[in-house]
């Protein structure tokens, strides 16, 4: 029975990570695609460039590959983050709109003024236009994830709430 349980849980993570990263993604790709000419290849180069620096960029598809990865990896723990603080905090369920925009720019929060910064990424002012697009699609992320979460009713435990994470 946990086994079942734990196995939704785990699927409702994986989705709702998968979501924001999907749509965080086809928003990078469109958004800095038209409005400064980045191509999908260099803005996945940019995500590997926080483990490797700026030889992310002569990485070809191998880093860009990394970056993909990189990136889902990281919005999927998001997903499991949220989805452990909503088994606590109930009213996160109940409030998803609300929980979610605001978990959505408590995700760049994080990753602007901490990951980043502690990351090999090559430092940079942010432009107007990127600030711009981050507040745009953050707040969409966490809808997304916040609205997948709390429509996985009765899912009570993933694999880690059986050795006491919970």
């Amino acid at each position: 029975m946990a086994t079942n349980a734990g196995n939704a849980a785990l699927r409702t993570v994986l989705l709702a990570g998968c979501a924001g990263a999907s749509i965080d993604l086809i928003f990078a790709f469109l958004f800095f695609g038209w409005t400064l000419g980045i191509t999908p290849l260099r803005i996945m180069q940019s995500v590997a460039s926080g483990l490797y620096g700026r030889a992310s960029f002569e990485g070809g598809l191998t880093t860009a590959a990394v970056g993909f990865l990189a990136h889902y990896f990281i919005l999927i723990v998001a997903a499991w983050w949220y989805w452990l603080a909503s088994r606590r905090l109930p009213w996160l369920n109940r409030n998803w709109a609300i929980s979610g925009a605001t978990f959505g720019l408590a995700i760049y929060a994080v990753m602007t003024w901490i990951v980043v910064p502690l990351s090999a990424a090559p430092r940079g002012k942010p432009t107007l236009i990127n600030v711009i697009g981050q507040f745009l699609v953050h707040p969409v992320i966490g809808l997304s994830i916040a609205w997948i979460v709390s429509r996985a009713k009765g899912e009570q435990s993933i694999a880690a709430s059986d050795s006491g994470m919970l």
